[in-house]
């Protein structure tokens, strides 16, 4: 049986394509609100092939008279469950080259892709990390996971088998994210995954607590020591700082955590270091992709540093290849990281041309991201191959998509959307057009020359409400709307550097033209 994961932010249409495209006749959904959204695409003949909806929470019979109607089963996870004990079958267990899951990634442009990962890719990766931290981790019955993170991504699939295979206890939370907190006291976790937006929120968090000078210099005193004690090796949540300082924070998650692996997007050096600093844990950070199954580089244990993804695990090949065009040379150590071994995924499913793009034919998986090797062996990655981003919760963003929709406000001439792996949103650089501003804004009662208006902060804030305005009815999720912008009254152009001969943004050089105010707008921002 293979599984395909959904989940309701994808949206209808893309999840309408998924049931399509991976041909499911049978769907788990755990709210009564769900299957009304199926069941309307079988209605309208959007999902012909689906047969069967599994219930988990409570239903009426409105619903499966609903379902019988449009020739669906809708029945309950109750007496799917009794089902199964009525007609026990003896296991047949898969071989290893079966697929396991088609896991759909959220695609930027077009449609998702359906990642098609086989058993033998699921335990290649989870021995690899077995085997990468022997010694060190060594899970056991005794441990105990909190799991928080998407059930649709492989990241938490892989940790929970993992942890299965090591007879632990798994936690799920409540469902609420605000909730979170209150959870680890109870569950009080041993093993806790999480991803870059959590830590830089716990990170905030206790400097914002540092409210006095004394607080702060106490703090930045008890990390540096405890820093140090990194650097020699040494983890431990037993000093006397740990005892004066940090045994709140360390309580805050329990008390219990030993282990946690940060991965997803990149956190920053700063805020990892201080962290495994102040929390006492060894706490690993990793990189990959779905393709990949999730892992394909990692923390070695005793290497504390920040700043790098670690070293490839045992099950992955890695190499860097040339990137011409962005002058990333693999003779200088520099490159597209480029991915081989048993933890590889087969290809999408039913997607011959998107295949062929991310795996060669040799069997190299081309991620997409620009990775340097640093002098110890570990790898950093440094940019995308493609201007395709991630934000910190991990979600991919195509600003070019973004910037073809904004130019289209009346006031704007120019856009360039930055993001940032390390922030939660995105910003603009925003020319306003110079024979439209004036009109434009005198309609809405702003008089001035083209350059007051554009130091005009009410003037910025109406042009910025009708992107975003512009941006809603064109379709745009929230995230990928921009939070704040600076206007700037002079061109992009060829002239001045920012454009290519075919009139193309040159995105290198607008973040560095525009460093200082893409800084001060993430500074004064707060979403």
């Amino acid at each position: 049986m293979v599984i395909v994961p959904l989940y309701d932010t994808l949206g209808n249409e893309a999840i309408t394509y998924i049931v399509n495209k991976a041909e499911l006749s049978l769907v788990f959904v755990d709210k009564p609100e769900k299957a009304k959204l199926l069941l309307e695409g079988v209605e309208n003949k959007l999902i012909p092939g689906l047969k069967i909806i599994v219930l988990m929470d409570a239903y009426g019979s409105e619903l499966v008279e609903r379902g019988q109607k449009c020739g669906v089963e809708i029945i309950s996870m109750k007496a799917m469950e009794d089902l199964g004990r009525a007609n026990r079958r003896k296991p047949k267990p898969p071989a290893p080259e079966d697929l396991a899951v088609i896991c759909f990634t959220s695609g930027t442009t077009g449609n998702p892709k359906g990642a098609m990962i086989t058993h033998r890719n699921i335990v290649s990766d989870c021995s690899a990390f077995v085997k990468a931290t022997e010694n060190t981790v060594n899970p056991c019955p005794d441990d105990t996971l909190i799991s928080f993170l998407p059930l649709a991504h492989m990241f938490e699939r892989v940790v929970e088998c993992v942890m299965l295979c090591h007879g632990a206890k798994i936690g799920f939370f409540q469902g609420d994210i605000r909730l979170l907190m209150d959870d680890l006291k109870v569950l009080q976790p041993t093993i806790f995954p999480v991803v870059p937006r959590l830590l830089n929120r716990m990170f905030d968090r206790i400097f914002g607590q540092a409210n006095t000078t004394l607080k702060r210099w106490l703090l930045d005193f008890a990390s540096k020591r405890k820093e140090a004690e990194l650097r020699s090796g040494i983890i431990r949540n037993n000093s006397l700082w740990d005892r004066l300082i940090f045994h709140k924070v360390q309580s805050s998650l329990g008390g219990r955590v030993r282990l946690m692996v940060t991965g997803a997007a990149p956190v920053s050096a700063t805020v990892l270091t201080f962290l495994r600093a102040a929390l006492g844990c060894q706490f690993y950070e990793g990189y990959g992709q779905t393709e990949c199954t999730a892992g394909c580089c990692l923390t070695m244990p005793g290497d504390w540093t920040a700043g790098h993804v670690g070293a490839p695990m045992p099950c992955s090949l890695i190499k860097l290849v040339d990137v011409e065009e962005m002058n990333y040379m693999a003779a200088e150590g520099e490159g597209e990281v480029c991915v081989k071994g048993p933890n590889v995924f087969q290809g999408y499913l039913k997607d011959p041309v998107k295949t062929a793009e991310a795996l060669d034919k040799d069997g190299w998986l081309h991620t997409g991201d620009i990775g340097k090797w640093l002098p110890n062996g570990t790898l950093k990655i440094i940019d995308r191959k493609k201007h395709i981003f991630k934000l910190a919760q991990g979600e991919y963003i195509a600003p070019e998509k973004i910037e073809n929709i904004y130019v289209r406000s009346e006031p704007v001439a120019q856009v360039f959307v930055h993001g940032e792996s390390l922030q939660a949103f995105l910003i603009a650089i925003v020319v306003p057009d110079v024979e439209t501003l004036c009109s434009w804004a005198r309609k809405r009662g702003f008089e001035g020359s083209f350059e007051e208006l554009c130091r005009n902060k009410d003037v910025k804030k109406a042009i910025l409400e009708d992107m975003v305005r512009l941006g809603k009815d064109s379709g745009l999720k929230p995230f990928e709307q921009v939070k704040g912008i600076t206007l700037h009254p002079e061109l992009f152009s060829i002239d001045n550097g920012l454009l290519t001969p075919t009139m193309k943004a040159k995105r290198p050089e607008l973040r560095n033209y525009f460093r200082s105010q893409i800084d001060e707008l993430y500074s004064t921002i707060k979403v």
